[in-house]
């Protein structure tokens, strides 16, 4: 029976998020504080729908696991050299400042050392999963506060790791520098196994199930992989989410990156919303009521604290005013991984239960206005005006934005078979720019071995079309031999970009009115062209000019409907 009790369960959550987002999104408040309405009203402190929440509690593991596997996924090893200043000296500086300054204010309110350096801990994290939807939901990811919050974010991450190991040794008392230097040794040995580990397995592994074409067997290796790699690292004592994040980080970097990452985002998606549901349900009503205005206080304090230290971070690391108060703005909340850390706090005694209720509600509560961040921008943006002396006297340099790959006026080829191959020689004599998608591994291999700009790829699916930037495009040939993919990418690229032309080859006469109805600009049926070209042949042999023979052509290339 417990099989339909979970699925009653998961019914209760999914239609109560729903209902969430739909109301709040009326509000114009994003889709992540549905979510988390939905959980404390369904919870055991709310409504009591749902009091079996352990069973969405480890679906919702499951949601931080891909999470941390996509982050990976969408900042690779190189990514991170070209943001490593903000992700080293912003999310170094953001997390001992607020580090230290809360180690300094819960030690005058009378905690041990220990307590308050994992109170410490607790503060500096922030909520990736929020940030990072609400910068790509505004286009933001790529602007300069958008990189400098990444990289604090990203340095959080990291520390969640040698955070975990320090726990433990603070509720036994054991905080000497070797004892932590040792812990931290560990965490940086094991990432640099797996990855040194990851990048001799992956490759011949990921070849193999790619030379398929099979998606339904390739998203499973991609699952594998992420599942094995966060495995193995919690057998030496580290978390699922670090070897999550350490499998995406190396797959990124390989040629199936950005299929992987699109076949994951779907799952990633609803594991995710079952974790900021599973959150909500933290939300203790019972407490509220008896200290709302603790509670409200705590949650002040801490937005406004972090808002602060974040933004003097990236003043110390002479980034411009606005991108540091915006930075700062936007890490002014606390992190999904701090709930994981007050729980393994409270599990080794470094914190009651009555203090873990109080952080909870008040963390719940940041996350809730933490969607407002970006309504801050025209006030913050207003304040950085105002405050632009401050600029010179810090000598502030300006944080340049990641230049994107993409160029204006090049043409996408999808599919490199021989028409793609012919295609691309003819736009590189004429030197044109051009990027490639093709979904056959051995055609991606020889690709770029010889130069070419191409990525693998199903050429079908709209997240797949977007990096080699078809939004930008100044044309797209289709040049597939499946004619039902044939339309199905046709329609992706016109639902991208309504505007562009899309030239597509059709084997057959009969598909060529699909093709145009899907949203081709021209359609070049093989079986017409080559039954044409036949024709040309004949008539010069039969002694007519090639002109003659041209005009001929053409004319019946017009009567049958395909001029």
């Amino acid at each position: 029976m417990h099989g339909a009790e979970l699925l009653a369960d998961l019914c209760v959550v999914l239609a109560a998020a729903i209902v969430a987002v739909l109301a709040l999104h009326r509000l114009r408040l994003p889709a992540i504080a549905g979510f988390l309405v939905a959980g404390a009203l369904i919870g055991p402190s709310g409504l009591g729908l749902v009091d079996r929440s352990e069973d969405v509690e480890r679906q919702a593991e499951i949601g931080v696991v891909l999470l941390l596997f996509t982050i990976g996924l969408e900042f690779s090893l190189a990514s991170l050299r070209r943001i490593a200043r903000m992700v080293l000296v912003g999310g170094g500086l953001q997390v001992a400042l607020t580090t230290l300054a809360t180690l300094g204010l819960a030690t005058a309110a009378g905690f041990t050392f220990e307590r308050a350096l994992f109170a410490g801990f607790l503060v500096a994290l922030s909520s990736t999963a929020i940030v990072l939807r609400g910068l790509s939901e505004r286009g933001e990811v790529d602007a300069p506060h958008g990189q400098l919050t990444v990289g604090i974010l990203l340095f959080q991450d990291l520390c969640v790791v040698p955070m975990m190991l320090v726990v433990p040794m603070l509720a036994a008392g054991d905080t000497s520098a070797a004892s932590i230097g040792l812990a931290v040794g560990k965490a940086l040995a094991v990432m640099a196994g797996t990855v040194a580990l990851a990048r001799f397995i992956l490759p011949p592994l990921l070849r193999a199930v790619a030379r398929t074409q099979r998606r339904d067997v390739f998203l499973l290796a991609v699952l594998a992989v992420c599942a094995g790699i966060a495995w193995a690292t919690s057998l030496v004592g580290l978390s699922l989410s670090l070897g999550a994040f350490l499998a995406g980080l190396v797959l990124a970097d390989s040629e199936y990156g950005h299929q992987a990452l699109a076949d994951v985002l779907p799952l990633r998606d609803l594991f995710t919303s079952l974790f900021f549901v599973s959150l909500g349900m933290l939300l203790d009503f019972e407490v509220l009521r008896e200290e709302w205005l603790l509670v409200t206080l705590l949650a002040l304090g801490l937005i406004v604290g972090k808002f602060a230290l974040a933004a003097l971070a990236g003043l110390l690391m002479r980034a411009p005013v606005r991108v540091s108060l915006l930075a700062g703005a936007g890490v002014a909340q606390i992190g999904e991984f701090s709930f994981v850390l007050a729980q393994l706090g409270f599990d080794v005694g470094l914190e009651s239960e009555h203090e873990l209720a109080e952080f909870l509600n008040a963390s719940v509560i940041t996350m809730l206005l933490a969607p407002l961040a970006g309504s801050l921008k025209p006030a913050l943006t207003h304040l950085a005006a105002r405050l632009r002396p401050l600029d010179r006297w810090l000598a502030a340099r300006p944080l340049a934005e990641r230049v994107s790959r993409a160029r204006s006026g090049h043409v996408v080829i999808l599919g490199y078979g021989v028409g793609g191959e012919l295609l691309a020689h003819s736009l590189k004599a004429a030197i044109l720019p051009y990027e490639i998608l093709d979904l056959s591994v051995e055609r991606v291999k020889l690709a770029r071995s010889r130069g070419e700009p191409i990525e693998f790829g199903d050429v079908t699916r709209p997240d797949l079309l977007e990096h080699v930037h078809v939004r930008s495009a100044a044309q797209v040939a289709v040049l597939l031999n499946d004619p039902d993919a044939t339309v199905r990418a046709v329609r992706a690229v016109r639902a991208l970009n309504a505007e562009v032309p899309i030239t597509a080859r059709a084997r057959f006469r009969a598909d060529v009115e699909r093709l145009r109805e899907a949203g081709a600009t021209h359609v070049v049926a093989q079986e017409v062209e080559g039954s044409l070209q036949v024709s040309s042949e004949v008539l010069v042999l039969a002694g007519r000019t090639v002109a003659e023979a041209e005009t001929i052509v053409d004319e019946s290339r017009r009567s049958i409907g395909c001029g």
